[in-house]
């Protein structure tokens, strides 16, 4: 589990995604790898047809249908490496050493579920090929993607820039804490200012809680500012995050507390959509 993995396709988030993977892997000092996969839905291997169409009379038919599939192919398997070719340039330029590329033809999900033993990292774009040019769609295996590995994910919006301040949604729980251990321990956010939001009520629990949060970046050698934000928890985070400037933004994403039941379902495209900075989902 040490590589950084970023997605790599024929959408304009894909530069955004090398110099997002680029940035992280040169923070966590950790292999990159750039992977491309060939959706079998929209580029299927070549396979029998003869059941469909029949033989005899329609023999050229078949002949031709085949040979038609196989030229789709290989012309998809040629964009991709060219894709794939261009990414490592630019993620060398970036001064990563000895990226990583990988081609597979298959289901992105399963790709990724396959590769997630030696994930450290996920990068990928908000929006995917299929999103078309409206900024407010993601791709459309993004939610499934986020669901099934339990990996840090992080999504980038169209465009990345090296963020000098971040921003953790913490309500307490299990997995904000959990966020808490990886901001203190990963070097990914090293000398880089950490706000840590809570959306909620001003009590002395809450208090405590971020008091700890706090006290234990601190001691990792952060720069930390804690704050308690009442009212709707989307609403609330966006506006904090527009007032500091803040660059990228950490949330668990799935549980049952307020924060974690934002990110779940429709919420969690919402909460993608609406974001201008990358988003760092934490399982």
């Amino acid at each position: 589990m040490n590589n950084v993995l970023a997605c790599i396709d024929g959408s304009p988030q894909a530069a955004a995604v090398c110099d997002c993977a680029a940035w992280a892997s040169l923070q966590l000092d950790a292999p990159l790898t750039l992977l491309h996969v060939l959706d079998q839905q929209q580029y299927p291997a070549a396979g029998n047809l003869s059941g469909i169409i029949g033989l005899g009379s329609r023999e050229y038919l078949l002949e031709e249908l085949a040979a038609l599939d196989e030229k789709r192919s290989k012309l998809a398997l040629e964009e991709g490496r060219m894709m794939l070719d261009s990414a490592k340039q630019r993620v060398l330029t970036a001064g990563v050493v000895q990226p990583e590329v990988r081609q597979r033809h298959g289901d992105l999900v399963e790709s990724l579920r396959e590769l997630e033993s030696d994930t450290r990292l996920l990068v990928i774009g908000k929006q995917g090929e299929d999103s078309g040019t409206d900024l407010q769609l993601i791709g459309s295996q993004l939610e499934s993607v986020i669901r099934t590995l339990h990996r840090p994910i992080l999504v980038t919006p169209a465009s990345f820039t090296v963020p000098t301040s971040v921003m953790l949604a913490f309500d307490g729980s299990a997995t904000s804490r959990k966020g808490v251990e990886m901001l203190a321990s990963s070097p990914l956010f090293k000398g880089i200012p950490i706000h840590l939001v809570m959306v909620g009520e001003d009590t002395g629990d809450n208090r405590a809680l971020l008091d700890a949060a706090r006290d234990a970046l601190s001691a990792a050698g952060f720069e930390v500012q804690i704050t308690i934000r009442g009212g709707e928890v989307e609403p609330a985070l966006h506006a904090y995050q527009a007032e500091h400037g803040i660059g990228l933004l950490v949330m668990g994403a799935y549980g049952h507390s307020r924060i974690r039941q934002f990110l779940v379902g429709s919420t969690t495209t919402s909460m993608i959509r609406s974001t201008t900075t990358p988003l760092l989902l934490l399982r």
